[in-house]
């Protein structure tokens, strides 16, 4: 197995330059245990390893640490020691999303993925405005994105078809296909994507279907993977942690546990280039200033009136913008506590040195 097999390029290259002399050698993550990592090595060995000190502390957030999918500098150890990771090469994407809840940290889901594959289905699991934000994301990572309208086996075609065409309206660059994991037609569509170093990850809720097209791509049962719950919609037995794996056919499949939250990591710019349509109709408003409820000439209104802005995804849209202000403003208040911090513990430091200077010239006198 070569490097260039788990997705190595010319830029991680150039990048890693420094470190051969080193003795250090490239790794890309496979596996995050919490403690430990899991990391694959030229050749197809795998070795489990542990972070360093620095980069633990070099790291400004969590979201900068080591993840999935990242590609590291190695100190492997010799004689049977611990293996160390002493840097991490710069992601060329990220995948991520905001922690649940009132967060306003950023989960990273995979790193350095080419293709981001949404897996859905036209029954329970259908929802536009979750779509919305899946393309968000997507779009602010850099990857390509593709949605799989799966388990097309359990209703009808004009009812997959319809789901099908609303998806690939909401993004002209997304690719929408329908798809039956058990007739193995999503696994025909994934091959398209999956090429020599070409790194793709799945996700949707639970229950879609991942786990079966996780198992057909490698060709044995990797996920244990049962039935669905008649009330609920989701899978009994799915993913439960982010593992890349890669894949004799060619190519590196990344598969993530199911998302129930879909939490907005992004900024006004992607919202805004997202929802061209809704910034292109307002711009038709006779005031600069409109605030798009009983202003005159508001083209927002009249839009909404008249069919040509659908009200859910205009209404999804407000909850997107609400949701980045406020992710900005606890963002801003959290940086604020870090600086306060900071400062606090500087003074605790030198209010120290001070005392025992003082201390060190009661003492020894002589020395001062």
């Amino acid at each position: 197995m070569k490097l260039e097999d788990l997705g190595w390029n010319v830029d991680f290259a150039a990048e890693f330059k420094p470190f051969r002399a080193k003795g250090w050698v490239p790794a890309r993550l496979i596996r995050d245990n919490k403690i430990t990592y899991g990391a694959l090595l030229e050749g197809g060995e795998e070795l489990e390893v542990i972070m360093s000190g620095k980069v633990y502390h070099d790291a400004e957030c969590d979201a900068a640490l080591p993840a999935v999918g990242d590609w590291v500098a190695l100190d492997v150890g010799a004689d049977g020691g611990e293996s160390v990771i002493r840097y991490r090469l710069s992601r060329q994407t990220c995948f991520s999303r905001k922690l649940p809840g009132k967060s306003s940290e950023e989960q990273v889901m995979a790193a350095n993925v080419s293709v981001v594959v949404v897996v859905t289905d036209a029954g329970a699991d259908f929802n536009l405005r979750r779509m919305e934000r899946y393309f968000m994301l997507i779009e602010r990572s850099c990857a390509k994105a593709v949605v799989l309208v799966n388990k097309s086996d359990l209703f009808p075609d004009d009812v997959n078809e319809e789901a099908r065409a609303e998806i690939a309206e909401l993004s002209e660059r997304a690719d929408v296909y329908v798809t039956s994991a058990l007739r193995n037609e999503g696994l025909g569509v994934l091959k398209n994507y999956l090429e020599k170093g070409v790194s793709i990850t799945l996700v949707g809720s639970s229950g879609v279907g991942k786990s079966t097209l996780v198992n057909q791509l490698l060709g044995e049962e990797w996920q244990w993977t049962s039935d669905v719950n008649e009330v609920t919609g989701k899978g009994r037995h799915t993913t439960t942690a982010r593992e890349l794996m890669v894949l004799d056919g060619g190519g590196i499949l990344i598969d993530n546990p199911g998302i129930r939250e879909v939490q907005m990591w992004t900024d006004e710019t992607t919202l805004r280039e997202s929802f061209s349509d809704i910034e292109e109709i307002a711009g038709r408003c006779k005031f600069h200033d409109c605030k798009h409820g009983a202003d005159k000439g508001c083209a927002i209104r009249s839009g909404v009136e008249d069919g040509s802005l659908d009200v859910y995804r205009y209404e999804g849209f407000l909850k997107l913008e609400e949701e980045i202000n406020d992710l900005k403003k606890r963002q801003k208040k959290r940086q604020v506590l870090v600086e306060r911090r900071a400062k606090r513990d500087h003074r605790v430091k030198a209010r120290n040195l001070a005392d025992r200077i003082d201390y060190d010239r009661e003492q020894n006198p002589e020395r001062f």
